[in-house]
């Protein structure tokens, strides 16, 4: 659901997640309208997961008795718009639009933020010193998903907030081994292990050997 961001967008209030643009605004509330009691109803959008490289998305009206505290709400143009607790950061800066080719109907989302590609790390439980911690990452969550690709990550060495990790298997030499590590691997341990300021790729990724770190 992701293309080019347009520039025009309805002024978007204070405390908003996401914007609107005119058109976008405008099929809304003419769908909206031919809805009972119309008038009293929101938008709810919301992330459901993931699709590829993005998010999927579920947008549908909802009565404003519905409402919980914990929702975010802003209104727009006599809009309400609800985006639910668990999507607010994962939705921060996007733009519900129309699809830029006029054939394709509906509505799409276009959206900065990506999904981490080897998933959740929320709830992991990660315990002892710092190459300990990165270890147990990579075991529970990073390598069980390289594993499709019939791939690993193997940890070479901690030195300070730099954490030097390389890439073997069916990952190394691929021409997305490199993107995968700086928006997968990399993103996973600086959000779990907030120690680590740094990973740096130490794979040769021609060759296979290890030459950047000792």
């Amino acid at each position: 659901m992701s293309e080019v961001t347009q520039e025009t967008t309805i002024e978007t209030p204070e405390g908003a997640v996401m914007s609107i643009t005119p058109e976008a605004m405008e099929k809304v509330i003419a769908v909206r309208a031919e809805e009972e009691e119309s008038e009293e109803l929101a938008l709810r959008i919301s992330v459901t997961g993931v699709q590829g490289i993005d998010y999927s998305y579920d947008l549908a009206f909802i009565h404003s008795k519905d409402l919980t505290d914990s929702d975010l709400q802003w209104e727009t143009n006599g809009l309400t718009i609800v985006v639910p607790e668990d999507s607010h950061t994962r939705l921060v800066g996007a733009t519900l639009d129309i699809p830029s080719n006029s054939a394709q109907g509906g509505l799409v989302i276009r959206n900065p933020n990506r999904p981490n590609p080897l998933g959740d790390i929320e709830h992991l439980e990660l315990t002892g010193d710092i190459p300990e911690r990165v270890q147990q990452l990579l075991e529970q969550r990073i390598n069980p998903a390289l594993a499709s690709h019939g791939g690993f990550a193997t940890l070479i060495g901690v030195d300070g907030p730099k954490a030097y990790i390389t890439m073997g298997g069916g990952c190394q030499g691929c021409a997305m081994s490199q993107a995968t590590l700086t928006e997968g691997i990399q993103s996973a341990i600086l959000e779990a292990i907030p120690e680590i300021t740094e990973v740096i790729d130490s794979t040769d990724h021609a060759s296979g050997s290890n030459p950047f770190y000792t």
